[in-house]
């Protein structure tokens, strides 16, 4: 018997007994009830995934589960907030339970990694589509925003750059003439970080007090980096050679022409990224090299911002010119993957 609206919530996406403070009320009535801790306030974020346009047709269930909940987990930890619960939007074609039993395992081993709960959603039939809403909490004034920032402020990016960009190539078989023979565990590290990223969430609390702005990278670095500077209303100096690489991307790199020109614009504007973009005045710099210490996580210095204007870009101290890549837009005739 096929299962209902009901019946597929309560089979896969209904959790009993799952224990979440501040939680009154989750799945099965009308509105969940959350309590918000004194103090605090709430951080809201949604993000929409499409088959097609945020993912490949052909992607597992486990990793679609997985990266559309990571997307906006990413969105609180860019805002310093602790998550509190998550609400679930499905529309699916139809109620396909061996689909429904790997997304639902993707989901939850990243919900439950971070202790998140699914707190409530729908489930519509039509083409495929997820929308999830995370709901965090944070000290208002301790929020991490784009706006922050000062001049003479330095640039730090999270993890590496590019890597989804890579993966993405890899997941949509596009032809590479000067790729050669790419090292299968470079492969794998690629399409993992384009199926699987990492919402920095822990990063995101540990930067309140130290970063005085913050964003996620998830449409390119210079796409998102130009939206802090707008907010904050400066320019900045962007050093190249400190883009932090994974060891699959220096080593694509290495091969010189046009590999480290398309390296480049991986990470400069391919997105999917998901590391958290920051400023920090210069005194913060120890306290951050500290932070990479205690959370076992790349922490790089990749400028400063200005008073001036604009984006000006170097490579070893030299002006690097180049026709500068868009990252991802919607409405802009982006192909389909």
């Amino acid at each position: 018997m096929a299962l209902d609206e009901f019946g597929l919530i309560r089979r896969y996406f209904a959790r009993p007994g799952l224990e979440s403070p501040g939680l009154r009320l989750g799945i099965g009535d009308d509105a969940a009830l959350l309590d918000l801790p004194a103090g605090e306030t709430l951080a809201v974020s949604t993000d929409t995934l499409v088959a097609g346009r945020h993912f490949p047709h052909d992607a597992t269930p486990f990793d679609i589960g997985w990266k559309a909940l990571a997307v906006n987990l990413s969105d609180l930890a860019a805002m310093g907030a602790r998550p509190l619960g998550v609400t679930l939007a499905l529309t699916l074609p139809e109620a396909d339970e061996v689909w429904l039993a790997a997304f639902a395992e993707g989901f939850f081993a990243l919900a439950d990694g971070h202790g998140v709960p699914l707190i409530g959603g729908d489930t519509t039939r039509g083409p495929l589509s997820i929308t999830v809403t995370a709901l965090g909490a944070v000290p208002p004034a301790q929020a991490l925003r784009r706006d922050g920032a000062r001049a003479d402020d330095l640039l730090f990016v999270s993890g590496t750059l590019g890597d989804a960009g890579l993966g993405l190539a890899f997941a949509l078989a596009q032809p590479l003439s000067w790729l050669g023979e790419f090292p299968p565990a470079h492969r794998v590290h690629a399409l993992a970080r384009l199926h699987r990223p990492t919402p920095r969430l822990a990063l995101g609390q540990a930067l309140r007090g130290i970063a005085s702005a913050a964003m996620d990278v998830s449409d390119g670095l210079l796409q998102d980096l130009g939206h802090l500077l707008a907010a904050s209303g400066l320019g900045a100096e962007l050093q190249l050679e400190q883009l932090p690489l994974s060891p699959g991307l220096h080593y694509l790199a290495g091969e010189g022409g046009g590999a480290r020109q398309q390296v480049l614009s991986w990470a400069l504007a391919a997105g999917d990224d998901y590391e958290l973009l920051f400023s920090v005045a210069p005194g913060q710099r120890g306290a951050v090299e500290a932070l990479a210490r205690q959370l076992d996580l790349p922490l790089a210095c990749i400028g400063r911002l200005t008073s001036a204007g604009g984006l000006c870009l170097t490579w070893d101290g030299r002006p690097w010119e180049h026709e500068r890549p868009f990252g991802y837009q919607h409405f802009r005739g982006a192909p389909d993957v």
